[in-house]
């Protein structure tokens, strides 16, 4: 993995970005904020998956003025999307908003620039230069109208004297969202919130996303994710943290090492895999640098090693599994009681 960007910090609410912190897990409420018990209750589910900052749409003048009840009954920082009318984050800001995203493909005035960015220093809170592909028309490079519209876009911010900046460059595919924003990474220092807009079918969304959003981290770029899906934002918030943690840049838990079986496996390992990964989740872990692995091997032919590289492991023969601890070998343990013996022994490590 390369060394990570030096991105300037950037403080949205209780969470910073940039610099060395780590990349924070982002997502978006899926209702109108104006509906404002659904809004609440989906942002306390999402918290509770691990989402570290909300935003949230706003269209209307109701939507700006719920933000206040929202904001005083959520933990997580709050950014507001604003989209056409500069008036919107103007309102957005007097509700208590952490953060407004503007969109330069229509919001592009300099004296209404001029405005929000002056509210927003007032408040202290920062603005996202936030440009999907379709802010920029249909040109044949979109990645060079991405960068050159966000660096215009900064530049008239800067010249305001307003520099507390994160900035997103979204395409609709993979290869041009990697392109922007490593393309953008040589012009700025600001940090950089990564996604793919608009990725289509949530298993398709899927790919897209971790395709493009993982080889930027692994660039060392990027300070900030959403994964969009069309698909329920835990879903979204779900496959961040397993990126990232696949990455090794956070740690959420204990990491499962498991084959695809073949026709060597003789025990049901689809069921073992399941079991453990449903009862983890009543689990609490305190956070670690390095997470705990778990190898949970169908066959004899790679069950062995790999168990022994892993903390804790368990590889099966046809009925019992071999337990290991830290690569030595330690107990036969059956495939019924696999998954409550590794559960006790990884809360006795964790």
């Amino acid at each position: 993995m390369s060394l990570r960007r030096n991105a300037r910090v950037v403080k949205i609410g209780k969470v910073n970005i940039g610099g060395n912190f780590p990349v924070a897990i982002q997502s978006m409420a899926k209702c109108k904020a104006s509906n404002v018990a659904e809004a609440i209750a989906q942002i306390k589910e999402l918290e509770s998956a691990g989402c570290e900052i909300i935003r949230v749409a706003v269209k209307d003048h109701a939507d700006a003025l719920a933000l206040r009840q929202i904001k005083k009954s959520i933990s997580i920082p709050l950014v507001a999307d604003i989209h056409f009318d500069w008036n919107l984050a103007m309102e957005a800001i007097e509700s208590g908003v952490d953060k407004i995203r503007l969109n330069p493909g229509n919001i592009y005035k300099l004296s209404q620039i001029r405005e929000v960015a002056a509210a927003a220093k007032l408040a202290r809170i920062p603005i996202r230069v936030g440009l999907n592909s379709g802010s920029v028309g249909s040109g044949k490079d979109q990645v060079k109208a991405m960068k050159e519209k966000a660096l215009a876009y900064i530049k008239n911010l800067e010249k305001l004297k307003f520099q507390d900046i994160v900035v997103s460059l979204k395409a609709q595919n993979a290869r041009d969202t990697i392109a922007a924003y490593r393309e953008m990474a040589r012009y700025c220092d600001y940090p950089f919130h990564l996604g793919v807009t608009a990725t289509g079918l949530p298993k398709e969304g899927l790919i897209k996303s971790n395709v493009a959003i993982g080889a930027l981290l692994l660039d060392g770029i990027g300070d900030t994710i959403r994964i969009s899906l069309t698909d329920k934002p835990q879903e979204e918030v779900k496959a961040a943290k397993l990126l990232l943690k696949s990455l090794g840049l956070r740690n959420f838990g204990p990491e499962i090492i498991s084959c695809p079986t073949c026709g060597r496996c003789e025990v049901n390992l689809f069921k073992v895999v399941k079991d453990l990964e449903s009862r983890l989740q009543s689990v609490s872990f305190k956070p670690k640098e390095k997470p705990i692995q778990v190898a949970v091997m169908g066959c004899v032919v790679n069950g062995p090693g790999e168990a022994k590289h892993a903390d804790l492991g368990i590889a099966f023969g046809k009925i019992d599994g071999l337990l290991f601890k830290k690569g030595k070998p330690s107990v036969k343990v059956s495939v019924d009681r696999c998954v409550e013996v590794l559960i006790k022994e990884i809360k006795r490590i964790a």
